[in-house]
C-alpha cells in the first residue's frame, strides 16, 4: 500500500519535471520571437507613461546590451580573484558571500573581502596560523592528486566531499567491483559490481550520525559520482536473469519489479524492502544537506535579533570604531563587552566556566542584510578567584569591511549556562574619508596597545594593522569607560590621521599634532604635548598616533582627552575628541 503511494507520488514529481522541461525547451526553440515580444511590451508601457515617471532601474535591457554587462563583469573579475571564487571556495563560500564579492568594484575592497573570508572561519582568531585555511588548501591538494579522472581531482564528486568534510572515517573500497554480496537492506542475494566506494562519517555538524556515501564508477574511467541509488553500482542489473536478489533467486518476486513501483532506487524486493522505502526521504534530505552549505549554527539568536520583547534581558556593552581601508572601503571594528556578574557559570572540571553566544546583522536601512557573524565567548576562572573578578568584563571583538553609508547594527548575546538573552540595535553611520580633506579615525581609548609579530600583521582579535588595540567600552548608560586606578596600568590612545598634504618639493608632510587631557571636575589640563611630524621619521599622508598615560598619575574623576591636528601645508585643522572615567 505504501509503496505505491510512493511510486504514484514520484510519477507526479516526474510529470511535473517533463512539463517543466517541455515548457523550458519551447522557451528556448523561440528565443528570438519572445526576446522581440517582451520588448515590445517594455517598449509600449514606456511609451505610454511620461518621462518623468519612468524609473531608470526598470527601463528595459536588450539582449545586446545585457550580453555586454557580462562580458565587462567577466573581464574584470579574472585572473586570481577569478581562481579563487570558481575554484579555491566554490563549495565552502555562501551565496551571499559570493553575491557580495560579485558587487565588489576594485581588487583592493576584494583583497580586503578575501581575508575577512578566511578570518570569519578561523578557529583560533588569537593565533598566527589560520589552522581552517590550512587544512582546506591541504584537502584540495589531496584531492586533486587522489581523485583526478580526466578533470582535476577538485571537480570530482569525492573530491568535494572530502573538501567540504574532510578525510571519512572509514571507507569500503571495491576498486575493481567483481563479486559482491548484497547486505539484506540491499535486497541480499550475489552480483557483480562496477568499481563502487563507500564512506562513512560518524558524525557531521548539521548532518547527522552515522553518515554514509556512496561513489561509484559505472563507466569504468576512474570518475567516482555520488549516487542516490545503490543499485547504480549493480553491473548486472540491466541482466535479464542475473544477478537476482534473495527474494528473485527464490521465485518470491520478479526483477523487473525492480522498474516498475520502486521509487528512486531499483534494488529489488527483499525482507527489508518496506524499511529502505521508509528512508527514501532521509537519504534525500542528507544528499541535499551535503550539497548545501553550512548552516546558520545560533538560530535562536538569530529569532532573537528579529524579536522586540525579551524577557529576563542581559545586558552587555557595544562600541563600533571606523578605520579607513582604501578610498571606499572603511574596517569597522565592532566590540562587544560583558560584565563576568552577568554570565553564568559552571564546574567544568574543577574549572568555573561561562560561555556566551553571539549572533550580529549588519543590514541597510531598507533591511538588506550585508553582513551577519556569529561566534562564542568563553571565560574559564580559578574556583577561588571568582568572587573577585565579578566585576570584571570579557570583551569580544570582530571587524567588518563596509562601504561608507547609514547602517542598521543589531546583536543578540544567549547566556548558554542560564536563561538570559540580550538584544542591543543601533543605526551605524560608517563615514566617508574623501581624499582632499583632512580625517582621522575614531579615538580609541584603549586597556591595552602593543605592537604584533611581524606574521600577525592584520589578523586576529583587536588587531589593526601592526598594533593589538583593545578598545574599553563605555556603559550603555552613557557613563565614559572606566579605568582603575589599582588595577589598570596605564590608559592607551590609538588614533590614525588621513590625507596630511605633501610638500612637493621633500615629499613630507609639514603637520604638529597637539595632546590634551583635561580634568572635567577641575577644568584643569593635566596634559599638554605638542609634537610635529618632522620628529616622527619618515611618514606619509597618513601617520598613526599612540599615546599612553599612567593611570596611577590620574585623580579619580571624568577626563577629556582631545587630540589636535594642523596641517601646515593644507591649512587645514582637525579636532578629536574622547571621554573615559578613572576611578
Amino acid at each position: 500500500m505504501f509503496r505505491v503511494g510512493l511510486h504514484q507520488a514520484f510519477v507526479r514529481i516526474l510529470l511535473v519535471s517533463f512539463s517543466l522541461t517541455a515548457a523550458a525547451a519551447m522557451a528556448q526553440s523561440a528565443p528570438e520571437q519572445s526576446s522581440a515580444d517582451n520588448q515590445n511590451k517594455a517598449s509600449a508601457a514606456t511609451q505610454a507613461q511620461p518621462p518623468e515617471a519612468i524609473d531608470p532601474l526598470k527601463r528595459p535591457i536588450d539582449a545586446k546590451k545585457r550580453k555586454q554587462q557580462q562580458k565587462d563583469f567577466s573581464k574584470e573579475i579574472k585572473g586570481p580573484y577569478k581562481k579563487w571564487l570558481d575554484e579555491d571556495v566554490i563549495y565552502i563560500i555562501t551565496d551571499e558571500e559570493r553575491a557580495a564579492f560579485k558587487q565588489l568594484s576594485n581588487d583592493e575592497e576584494r583583497d580586503q573581502f578575501i581575508e575577512a573570508f578566511w578570518q570569519r572561519r578561523d578557529p583560533t582568531p588569537d593565533t598566527e596560523e589560520n589552522e581552517y585555511k590550512e587544512e582546506h588548501y591541504q584537502r584540495i591538494a589531496y584531492a586533486n592528486e587522489h581523485f583526478a579522472a580526466g578533470v582535476p581531482g577538485w571537480k570530482t564528486d569525492r573530491g568535494r566531499i572530502y573538501i567540504m568534510y574532510g578525510k571519512p572515517d572509514e571507507i569500503e573500497s571495491h576498486p575493481s567491483g567483481g563479486t559482491y554480496e548484497r547486505p539484506m537492506e540491499e535486497g541480499g542475494g550475489e552480483t557483480s559490481t562496477f568499481p563502487f566506494e563507500d564512506w562513512r562519517y560518524r558524525y557531521i555538524e548539521g548532518i547527522g550520525q552515522e553518515v554514509i556515501i556512496e561513489f561509484v564508477d559505472n563507466c569504468m574511467c576512474g570518475e567516482y559520482h555520488m549516487t542516490l541509488d545503490r543499485s547504480e553500482k549493480d553491473a548486472l542489473l540491466m541482466t535479464p536473469n542475473a544477478g537476482l536478489t534473495l527474494w528473485e533467486s527464490m521465485g518470491m518476486a520478479n526483477k523487473t519489479q525492480r522498474f516498475t513501483g520502486n521509487g528512486m532506487e531499483r534494488l529489488g524486493a527483499g525482507p527489508e524492502s518496506a524499511m529502505v522505502a521508509s528512508k527514501e526521504f532521509d537519504r534525500l534530505e542528507q544528499y541535499a544537506k551535503l550539497m548545501a552549505p553550512p548552516p546558520v549554527k545560533f538560530k535562536d539568536l538569530e529569532e532573537a535579533v528579529n524579536s522586540k520583547v525579551i524577557l529576563n534581558p542581559m545586558p552587555f556593552d557595544v562600541r563600533s570604531d571606523f578605520v579607513r581601508v582604501t578610498s571606499d572601503t572603511v574596517l569597522v571594528p565592532i566590540t562587544i563587552q560583558l560584565k563576568n556578574r552577568d554570565i553564568t557559570f559552571v564546574n567544568k572540571d574543577g574549572i568555573q566556566r561561562g560561555t556566551v553566544n553571539i549572533f550580529a546583522r549588519v543590514s541597510t536601512l531598507t533591511d538588506k542584510i550585508v553582513q551577519t557573524f556569529e561566534d562564542t565567548v568563553q571565560v574559564d576562572v580559578m574556583p577561588e578567584d571568582l568572587p573577585r573578578t565579578a566585576e570584571n568584563a570579557s570583551v569580544y571583538w570582530k571587524a567588518l569591511p563596509l562601504r561608507p553609508g547609514r547602517y542598521k547594527l543589531s546583536i543578540a548575546v544567549k547566556d548558554v549556562n542560564g536563561d538570559r538573552k540580550g538584544v542591543w540595535a543601533r543605526s551605524v553611520v560608517v563615514p566617508e574619508f574623501s581624499e582632499d580633506k583632512l580625517a582621522t579615525s575614531s579615538l580609541i581609548v584603549a586597556d591595552q596597545m602593543e605592537a604584533v609579530p611581524t606574521k600577525a600583521i592584520g589578523t586576529g582579535s583587536f588587531v589593526i594593522g601592526a598594533m593589538k588595540v583593545r578598545p574599553r567600552v563605555a556603559a550603555a548608560d552613557g557613563k565614559p569607560a572606566v579605568f582603575k586606578r589599582d588595577r589598570d596600568p596605564k590608559v592607551d590612545f590609538w588614533m590614525q590621521v588621513y590625507n596630511l598634504q605633501v610638500d612637493d618639493k621633500t615629499h613630507k608632510p609639514s603637520a604638529t599634532v597637539e595632546y590634551e587631557i583635561t580634568n572635567l571636575a577641575t577644568n584643569k589640563q593635566v596634559v599638554q604635548q605638542t609634537e610635529s611630524t618632522e620628529t616622527m621619521g619618515n611618514i606619509g599622508d597618513q601617520i598613526t598616533l599612540q599615546k599612553s598615560i599612567k593611570a596611577a598619575n590620574l585623580q579619580p574623576g571624568i577626563y577629556k582627552i582631545d587630540i589636535k591636528v594642523n596641517d601646515n601645508i593644507s591649512k587645514q585643522t582637525v579636532d578629536t575628541p574622547a571621554m573615559f572615567q578613572v576611578e
